[in-house]
């Protein structure tokens, strides 16, 4: 099965799930699936299917395998210290001119 991040959901939104999905005595995550599959079925006027949602997900990849959290932090990683020693050698080099512009 796929797995969903939804990023940026408002405080009030969170609590209102939270105590919808308390009610009724699930998860938040198991909420959050049931109103998905609620309102893909309302849309579509079919029940929800899970496989044709993991062949849509591979889709998406177009036979490539999804890459992997572990190897995305580490790119990321990768990146930011790549950054990092290119703002330092900026800063060097900038107080090395405005050291050589007292001077004169």
């Amino acid at each position: 099965m796929a797995s969903l991040h939804i990023r940026n959901v408002p405080d009030s939104v969170r609590r209102g799930l939270r105590l919808r999905a308390a009610r009724k005595g699930r998860s938040m995550e198991a909420e959050v699936r049931a109103i998905l599959a609620e309102n893909v079925q309302s849309e579509t006027g079919q029940e929800f299917d899970p496989a044709s949602l993991q062949d849509f997900v591979r889709g998406l990849f177009k036979g490539r395998p999804p890459r992997l959290t572990d190897e995305l932090i580490r790119e990321r990683r990768r990146e930011a210290r790549s950054e990092n020693r290119l703002a330092k050698e900026r800063s060097r080099a900038g107080r090395g001119k405005r050291a050589g512009a007292r001077k004169t």
